[in-house]
């Protein structure tokens, strides 16, 4: 695998969303078009979306990133992940491996419920206790489901940067998944603390008429690649093998190795 550095526990979330701000409205509605198509592809092909997801994904970090490098950035660099449809629709089927044993066990819930009510519909008394330990089932499904969001999250950590990984460096499936996960859980506390800041921002662009909310897609974009950068910093290999501090792109504490 290339050697690829970066630094632990560097991510300054505040700087993080701030200068994602400050990149975005240079050209909003650019990089507007870009995530609403990117949501749009995803959501209106059933089946197929998660097969596609991993591309188009990469293809949007592919923008943003070059963006940061200060680089000109077109609409059509956002189908760039479909160069590498492979490695990135692999590494989007395991980011979202959660959201589809979810919605397998969801599906089989509503299933059996709905059976089990049709059922017991006109049977008398004979089902009510039933009903009930249904009703205590559906109990243990909310605890279930508690328990596996925290799982999606500690999930959603641990590959946070598999997929901008795959927008700039040739690797691997594997390769990036394991140093994604080595590098976020080497900056695991940043990556809490940007998550719970993003909280306010989508739930008061959801408050906007809950149209809101795709017009705060771009800048959590930009947020979560100005994070990889802070952890990732961009090396120049021709003038030099050490890597500038997370500093330059936005960050600020725990520049340790």
């Amino acid at each position: 695998m290339t050697n690829i550095q970066f630094y632990s526990g560097s991510i300054n979330a505040g700087d993080c969303i701030s200068s994602a701000w400050n990149m975005v409205k240079q050209d909003y509605w650019l990089y507007f078009g870009i995530t609403i198509v990117s949501i749009l592809m995803i959501a209106c092909i059933p089946c197929a979306n998660f097969f596609i997801a991993g591309p188009i994904a990469v293809g949007v970090y592919y923008v943003f990133l070059r963006a940061m490098s200060g680089e000109q950035v077109e609409f059509g660099m956002m189908f760039k992940g479909f160069e590498r449809f492979v490695p990135a629709m692999i590494v989007g089927l395991v980011q979202s491996l959660p959201g589809i044993i979810w919605t397998i066990i969801d599906y089989g819930v509503n299933i059996t419920r709905l059976l089990a009510l049709r059922g017991n519909r006109g049977m008398g008394d004979f089902y009510q206790s039933r009903e009930a330990a249904f009703a205590g089932l559906s109990g243990l499904y909310l605890a279930f489901a508690f328990l596996f969001m925290v799982v999606s999250i500690v999930w959603g950590i641990t590959f946070f940067f598999a997929i901008p990984l795959l927008a700039e460096h040739d690797l691997t499936p594997v390769e990036a998944l394991k140093l994604s996960a080595k590098a976020a859980w080497s900056n695991a506390g940043g990556l809490i603390v940007l998550m719970i800041m993003y909280i306010p921002i989508v739930v008061l662009s959801i408050l906007a008429l809950c149209v809101g909310v795709f017009f705060v897609v771009p800048i959590l974009y930009a947020a979560n690649a100005f994070a990889y950068r802070q952890v990732f910093p961009l090396i120049h290999q021709q003038f030099s093998m050490t890597p500038p501090p997370p500093t330059a792109y936005g960050g600020g504490y725990g520049q340790q190795q």
